[in-house]
């Protein structure tokens, strides 16, 4: 991969009980949808058993993920979509 491929943006890993999630803002991320997930899965070096290349914890129970964007209601702060990432196929739950 060369680097004008690599397109940076911020992204907090918290420790949350017994595991740990990735935290990124839903507007850092690809509008389109199937673009979204493609660059989630890249984070996350799924699809692979060992995730070896990415952030995931090797068994989706381990790889989440929270998607934190500006609130569509207005009895809320922010909204939040959680997700986890399958590790053998392209899938994110």
């Amino acid at each position: 991969m060369k680097t004008r491929d690599l397109t940076p943006f911020r992204c907090t890993i918290m420790r949350c009980g017994t595991s740990k999630g990735i935290f990124l803002h839903k507007n850092h991320l690809p509008q389109d949808a199937a673009r979204r997930d493609r660059v989630i899965l890249a984070i996350f070096g799924s699809p692979d058993p060992r995730q070896i290349d990415g952030l995931g914890g090797a068994e989706p129970l381990t790889s989440k993920l929270a998607l934190i964007g500006p609130p569509t209601r207005e009895d809320a702060d922010v909204d939040y979509t959680f997700g986890q990432v399958e590790i053998a196929k392209p899938f994110i739950h």
